[in-house]
């Protein structure tokens, strides 16, 4: 079996290691895995790293798109990946998630009939003014076969009338995150290295454009964690569009403010086995990431969501997580809440650890 591997975004380069991992593990004499990346997220930082410190094969293609408007980024990338796909001939096209790069892929390889599998299938905002909502929507509806992560994913597909080739089968990131956290242990020394051992600090990530490029809600984020600064340490890596955003959409007094207080730490963006150690040192995490909600529920660490909806419903339903949005009294309020009645139940809602061999032998035997 041949399949096509196609990258983008650091979250994805980080859920095919899952991937490449069971095929170099246990289906090395059956699956051929051609990687490409299409150059999305170009930076070392975001992207190389990546490669070189979670030991994932190096892309046997790379479109290196780059930064652009939707509408240009997605049709170098459609361009790109319907030459490849034309060239190599596989059996699958294999797509991560909801970026642009998963939307060039479905495009593609639904116009020359090459099946595709969906990993992270079924998952919904129910917000349509979400890039990566019409994304994920439009690549299930091409998929062929759709691995969904939770219930929730799995019965959305369903609702939608999709009823062939969807699976409930848990999440390949809880895969990692057992895997990594022990390596991750052993070679990370970001902890130590910012002085944070023994500090009880608050982990914040910020990245979604709705809150990084709209002033208010910018404004409003910070000056919850400038609240919380006064009680907590505050460990903040940017995201380089948060950086860059801070300095056009923030007013300067509270910007000084942010800058100058020794609390806030302000870190360069951290690799994911920094990110790892930083999340599982944690007292409580607060993000507009989704991917990191996850990481908090499996690290078992309290989280609040900086957004007004989440695709991971269950993490809010079952106590551990709470929604937010960019509300600076909600957001204070929240973290109150968890510091006096820190959540105790995490059920295991993402599976076993095993989803990556599940899904390997899937297509192996659906081919």
């Amino acid at each position: 079996m041949k399949i096509v591997t196609v990258i983008g975004a650091r979250p994805q380069i980080i859920k095919a290691a899952a991937l490449s991992r069971a095929i170099k593990e246990h289906f090395k004499s059956e699956v051929h895995e051609v990687i490409v990346h299409t150059g999305q997220h170009y930076d070392d930082n975001m992207s190389q790293v990546f490669f070189d410190e979670l030991g994932i094969p190096q892309p046997d293609y790379n479109l290196g798109v780059g930064s652009a408007s939707h509408g240009v980024q997605t049709a170098k990338m459609i361009e790109g990946i319907e030459d490849i796909l034309l060239n190599e001939k596989p059996d699958y096209i294999v797509l991560y998630g909801d970026t642009n790069s998963t939307l060039a892929g479905a495009i593609a390889a639904s116009k020359i009939h090459i099946p595709i599998v969906h990993i992270e299938a079924g998952l919904r905002s129910f917000n349509k003014s979400m890039p990566e909502e019409i994304n994920r929507i439009c690549c299930d509806h091409c998929a062929t076969l759709l691995f969904s992560p939770t219930a929730t994913g799995y019965k959305n597909l369903i609702n939608e009338g999709i009823k062939e080739g969807i699976y409930h089968c848990g999440d390949v990131m809880y895969d990692n995150s057992k895997y990594f956290a022990n390596i991750a242990e052993k070679k990370s020394h970001i902890i130590d290295k910012e002085g944070l051992i023994g500090t009880d600090y608050i982990l914040s990530t910020i990245h979604r454009d709705n809150n990084t490029d709209q002033p208010e809600r910018l404004t409003a984020i910070f000056k919850a964690l400038l609240k919380i600064s006064e009680s907590r340490t505050v460990v903040l890596p940017l995201h380089p569009r948060t950086s860059k955003a801070l300095t056009i959409n923030l007013e300067k007094d509270l910007l000084d403010k942010i800058t100058n207080n020794k609390n806030i730490k302000i870190l360069p963006p951290a690799s994911f086995l920094d990110m790892i150690e930083l999340e599982r040192h944690a007292q409580m995490i607060i993000t507009d990431s989704g991917g990191v909600q996850k990481e908090a529920f499996f690290f078992q660490k309290p989280c609040l969501i900086l957004r007004s909806e989440t695709e991971w419903k269950e993490i809010v339903e079952c106590g551990a997580a709470v929604i937010t949005d960019a509300d600076e009294n909600r957001i204070i309020e929240s973290y109150n809440n968890f510091v006096e009645n820190p959540p105790h139940n995490f059920p295991q809602i993402f599976g076993d650890g095993n989803v990556a061999l599940f899904i390997c032998k899937e297509m192996l035997e659906k081919l």
